[in-house]
């Protein structure tokens, strides 16, 4: 996901991760020798969105430190949110030998011919987080309970208005909410934002949130590529055309850069004073910035992922697929690509705020005190 450029300081240290820029990405390789007939050495192909994340970065530094402790050489590459160029990137990497794939897809529709490439070759595909769509050739998916993402989000908001306890039927309320959900070519998407709409809409329907702009549909709320600056447009637009009037309460973000675009858009509103303080607003992936802000008392709360586990996850099938072993799934119903049920991984999400930060990400180790000064 997307805008911020600030990598994860406990985890760009890593000395496996002295890795040579080029042209198509990161390769932390010595060259590109294969063994033949054995795994013992082999390159594994880590085909990751973009560096204007530093989720991402810190998902690739992962994925390559978990693979290298198991023997394996790795070649990294980011498509900097072009899907041609990723096509392209993981093309490359099938010719020059990658023995298994790990791929983030940018589109998640735009994989067909290239993944047929790799099964042709015999190369295992893992589907990273986000899942590909309309290919057969995608052997695995290893993320988080999407679903449960949302539903983290709805229940903040629900929580922190006070709905559960009549408070929308009460002289504090109605509330004002504003949605918002990602980008409309990630599958992730529609999981998030249902999930969140499954706790959020018997209250829309009885009157206690109401969306003054209107914008509650999924297509008309989605934001092209996690992008922070759009979903400020976008909010800047909203508080123009409808809120003349009346105040922001909430606004369903659904990931931290998104919600950083929202805030500022709010603040420059004349939001964040005594007098008209700032909604709650929801967050995913524990970006530092956002996690800043959240101990200023501005985003409100923010969905841990720890994608330390993640990339064991995708680091362990790897290994298993290559071994003739069979990667464990605890999912095999719910990913449905149009194409076939992909076997999942799923790891639980975490619903993070001014609260619990400290515990559930510094004690940890997922970030450290030093960087949130």
């Amino acid at each position: 996901m997307r805008t911020r450029k600030t990598t994860l300081a406990a985890i760009a240290t890593a000395a496996s991760l002295a890795l040579t820029l080029s042209a198509c990405g990161q390769d932390s390789e010595g060259g590109s020798e294969e063994n033949s007939g054995s795994t013992k050495g082999a390159t594994v192909g880590i085909s990751m969105p973009t560096k204007s994340s530093e989720r991402w970065i810190a998902d690739g530094n992962n994925v390559v430190k978990d693979l290298e402790s198991k023997g394996y050489k790795t070649k990294l590459v980011y498509g900097e949110d072009d899907p041609d160029q990723q096509v392209s990137q993981i093309e490359n990497m099938i010719t020059q030998g990658v023995k298994a794939l790990i791929i983030a897809a940018i589109d998640n529709k735009s994989m067909n011919n290239v993944l047929q490439q790799a099964k042709d070759a015999d190369i295992p595909v893992i589907s990273y987080d986000r899942l590909i769509l309309g290919s057969k050739d995608v052997d695995y998916y290893a993320s988080f309970d999407n679903e449960r993402v949302g539903e983290l989000q709805g229940s903040y908001i629900v929580e922190k208005l006070g709905l559960k306890d009549g408070a929308g039927s009460s002289s504090n309320g109605p509330f004002n909410i504003e949605l918002f959900a990602g980008s409309n070519d990630d599958n992730n998407t529609r999981y998030f934002f249902g999930g969140a709409m499954k706790v959020l809409q018997p209250y829309i329907d009885k009157g206690d949130l109401v969306v003054k702009s209107g914008q509650e549909e999924l297509t008309k709320v989605t934001t092209l590529r996690w992008d922070g600056a759009t979903a400020q447009r976008r909010m800047d637009d909203i508080l123009t055309k409808s809120y003349k009037s009346g105040k922001v309460d909430a606004v369903l973000s659904p990931y931290d850069g998104i919600s950083i675009g929202i805030i500022s858009a709010l603040k420059s509103d004349g939001y964040g004073s005594k007098s008209k303080p700032l909604p709650v607003v929801t967050g995913q992936d524990a970006e530092v910035a956002s996690v800043k802000s959240i101990i200023a008392d501005q985003q409100s709360m923010t969905v841990f992922k720890d994608i330390r586990e993640l990339a064991k996850v995708a680091s362990t099938m790897v290994d298993d697929a290559l071994n003739d072993k069979k990667p464990e799934v605890n999912d095999t119903k719910t990913y449905d690509n149009g194409a076939k049920v992909v076997p999942a991984y799923l790891l639980t999400p975490v619903a993070v705020d001014k609260a619990n930060y400290q515990k559930a990400l510094v004690d940890s180790g997922y970030l450290k005190e030093s960087d949130l000064k």
